[in-house]
């Protein structure tokens, strides 16, 4: 989860509250001055963290929590509303035929985000082409052309030419068959005339209908001076953050953005293509705060169900639930995980889940369990076809065949076998329950067993 300390320090301030019932003026004060000290080490700026404590102190004494809400609920609710208005809104990005321009520094990360940018549209049913204008840095084409390829969507570029505004006008007419058209262009190590000009041209061009700032988290509350000289320059709609999986100071440059009167488009989260999202700023508020994000965590499955069907067109996920539940269709299942993305990602867009929970858990737990998933796939891929069918025929002789084959220890190809019990075991509680009080009593009971959704993967014995 991006900004991991700024969410684990908020959560944990809120939880001082838990128990009690009403809330006094001390606790406000004491909560408040926590918020301040977690929003000032995120590099959010002193006068927005002032102006948003403040807005918290007033409302948590004055406002009237409504009949039974529990002290630490109320706050939270203010804690939330307020951090959603700090940020503003999402970036209006219409599903339809359009042209965006990228703008940035050398180094924002430009060329990237053009790939993730075009799959992401990609994921949504249109035809996006990525053109590559950037002559200033060397490797940038090569760069920008294995990017496309990893993310399958069109591209174009000339290695060759030196006139970018040329490559721009070529790349719309060769991609002209495209919805989507993103315009990547050069950076410079700060905003010199030439890069001016040289944007400038190529927007009189291609016409964009967007104008995108793409901003390195790292630069912090710098994002705000940038963001106000490209504006000035040339002119944004929205901005894309990238790199917020690993700084300290994503706050500042999330903040930033919204004193400069723009909005943030999209996220970037790691460096694959995938490590993309559409920023939402209730549901990224509600994952800092642990409270979930069921809107990403739907499309994430959604996308990786479709994909892991893709890839395998005879499987089918609802098989599970009729007849026998087999290691073919275990492996699937792990496929479709990894198709969703790193753990701790995943973990954070359930209620519940995500905040609480994680934190208590080690800092290399999310490490050890991705490890285990890659095991238990070199497990399975040295099994032969009828003992994925029928692993409870699997004999102690197998056992060592596998490992050998594997590379592994006889005792995770017992693991994955008890793994494979315990899935199975649950299932088979799922499958011929008619009505809907008889899933209500299991989703219950799973509960008080620890969570265990996903046939005990979520609770003590399973990867997760």
């Amino acid at each position: 989860m991006v900004l991991d300390d700024l969410g684990s320090s908020l959560r944990g301030t809120l939880d001082k509250l838990r128990g009690k019932s009403r809330i006094s003026e001390e606790d406000v004060e004491e909560v408040v001055k926590e918020i301040q000290r977690s929003l000032l080490s995120a590099d959010v700026d002193v006068s927005l963290v002032m102006e948003l404590s403040d807005n918290i102190k007033t409302r948590s004494l004055e406002e009237e929590p409504p009949a039974g809400t529990p002290a630490r609920d109320f706050v939270l609710h203010i804690v939330y509303e307020e951090l959603v208005g700090l940020i503003g809104e999402s970036t209006e990005l219409p599903l339809e035929e359009q042209t965006i321009l990228l703008a940035g520094l050398q180094g924002s990360g430009k060329t990237t985000t053009s790939a993730k940018m075009a799959w992401w549209f990609s994921t949504k049913g249109l035809r996006p082409a990525v053109i590559q204008t950037d002559t200033f840095r060397p490797g940038a084409y090569d760069q920008a052309k294995e990017m496309c390829r990893r993310a399958e969507v069109d591209f174009y570029g000339d290695p060759d030419a030196d006139d970018p505004v040329q490559i721009a006008r070529d790349g719309l007419e060769a991609t002209s068959e495209a919805d989507v058209h993103i315009v990547d262009t050069a950076g410079r190590h700060a905003l010199e005339e030439d890069l001016i000009d040289e944007i400038e041209d190529i927007e009189s061009v291609v016409d964009p209908d967007v104008g995108l700032l793409v901003l390195d988290a790292a630069i912090g509350q710098g994002a705000k001076d940038q963001a106000q000289q490209f504006d000035e320059s040339v002119g944004i709609d929205g901005v894309v953050i990238t790199k917020l999986d690993g700084t300290a100071k994503g706050g500042g440059a999330l903040t930033a953005v919204d004193q400069t009167d723009s909005s943030i488009a999209f996220l970037g989260t790691g460096e694959e293509v995938q490590d993309i999202e559409r920023f939402e700023p209730n549901g990224f508020i509600s994952r800092l705060l642990g409270m979930g994000d069921l809107a990403q965590l739907t499309e994430r499955v959604e996308r990786a169900m479709e994909q892991t069907g893709v890839e395998d067109e005879d499987w089918d996920p609802e098989d599970m639930l009729e007849g026998q539940f087999t290691l073919k269709d275990m492996q699937k299942q792990m496929e479709a995980m990894n198709n969703m993305g790193p753990l701790d990602q995943v973990l954070d867009m359930i209620p519940g889940f995500g905040g609480g929970i994680k934190d208590q858990l080690p800092d290399d737990a999310m490490d050890v369990t991705q490890d285990r998933m890659r095991t238990f796939e070199f497990i399975m891929d040295s099994m032969t076809e009828a003992e994925k069918e029928y692993p409870r025929a699997i004999g102690a002789s197998q056992i060592r065949r596998i490992a050998r084959g594997s590379g592994t220890s006889e005792e995770s190809v017992r693991e994955l076998l008890q793994q494979y019990k315990m899935m199975e075991k649950t299932l088979k509680q799922f499958q011929g329950m008619g009505s809907d009080k008889e899933m209500q009593r299991m989703m219950q009971q799973m509960q008080q067993q620890g969570g265990g959704g996903m046939g005990g993967m979520g609770g003590g014995g399973g990867p997760f």
